[in-house]
Formats: structure tokens, C-alpha cells, sequence
């Protein structure tokens, strides 16, 4: 990925309705340029899709819970993994190293609806041995871009593979 790549990610994540004409305009790039390279990133995996971003709240889904769950065995994980799949409740989940196994997102309309949700589905996932739930009280840094054009705050890798302090 060159730096013309990563501008061109820049502009799409916070933008992605924006048209292929106003994002060639943007990085000084030929319209068939800058199609060739939406089109091999999107082919890449790079660009893994598009989406529409919609308020939980305006959805009815309010209630917002991060629940952190253990499992009996490491034998059960793929089969925890297909079914915590299966529950469109859980917007998102992560497989932790260490203790608990999982940090899994869940929306609900309110809390009966969520105490509904943990009693009646996630409790009786396969292997679930044990699930510790953390309301949110408010989001404070929602979802952004990836920091393609800012300078990381950490050291940054040189092709050589050394280290170098941040300028």
C-alpha cells in the first residue's frame, strides 16, 4: 500500500458515498486512475465493504452492554463461536488472550429486554461457563477512521525492520 492508497482510504472511510469523480479531484488523480485503485483495494480485502451508520438509540436499541464471558474448555470455542454468531443482538465480539475468553457488544431495547437476551440465549451458549456484564453509561470516542495520514503516537518501523522515535 502506497501513499496515495492511504489517502485515497482517508477520504473514503469518513466518506464513503463519495463519488469516484470528487475523490480523484481531491488526491490529483485521472477518474481511471483512481477507479483502478478503489477497485484493487476492494479486491484486496482492503476495502472490506461499505456501510450506513445508524443511531441505536433512533433504532430502539438504547441499551448497550459489553458482557465478558469464560469458557469451560478451550474444545468449545468453535462451537461458541458459530452460535455467538447466530444472535443478532451481539454487534460485535473479540476473542481476548487470558481471562475472561471473549468481550462481546450487545444491544438491547432496555434492560428486561437484555436480561431476556442473557437468561434465555447467552447464558445457554455452548461452553459458556461463566458471563460478567458492564453497562455502558456513555460512549465517549465513537467509532472513527483508521489514522492513515497522522503520525502514530508510538515508534514507527523503518523498512530495515529498526526502530525509530517518533519525529
Amino acid at each position: 500500500m502506497d501513499s496515495i492508497d492511504r489517502e485515497i482510504l482517508a477520504i473514503m472511510q469518513p466518506e464513503g458515498r463519495i463519488t469516484l469523480t470528487d475523490l480523484a479531484n481531491r488526491i490529483r488523480l485521472s477518474l481511471s486512475r483512481c477507479q483502478r485503485r478503489v477497485r484493487d483495494l476492494e479486491a484486496n480485502g482492503t476495502i472490506q465493504g461499505y456501510r450506513t451508520l445508524v443511531d441505536p438509540v433512533a433504532a430502539g436499541f438504547g441499551f448497550e452492554v459489553f458482557c465478558f464471558a469464560t469458557l469451560k474448555s478451550p474444545d468449545t470455542v468453535t462451537e461458541f463461536d458459530a452460535a455467538l454468531a447466530t444472535v443478532p443482538e451481539v454487534i460485535e465480539a473479540q476473542r481476548l488472550f487470558g481471562e475472561p475468553d471473549y468481550l462481546i457488544r450487545v444491544v438491547a431495547a432496555d434492560r428486561e429486554a437484555y436480561q431476556k437476551l442473557y437468561d434465555g440465549v447467552l447464558a445457554k451458549l455452548p461452553g459458556v461457563q461463566s458471563l460478567n456484564s458492564t453497562i455502558v453509561m456513555k460512549q465517549v470516542v465513537a467509532p472513527r477512521p483508521l489514522p492513515l495520514l497522522r503520525k502514530s503516537s508510538q515508534n514507527t518501523v523503518r523498512s530495515s525492520g529498526a526502530r525509530t522515535a517518533p519525529s
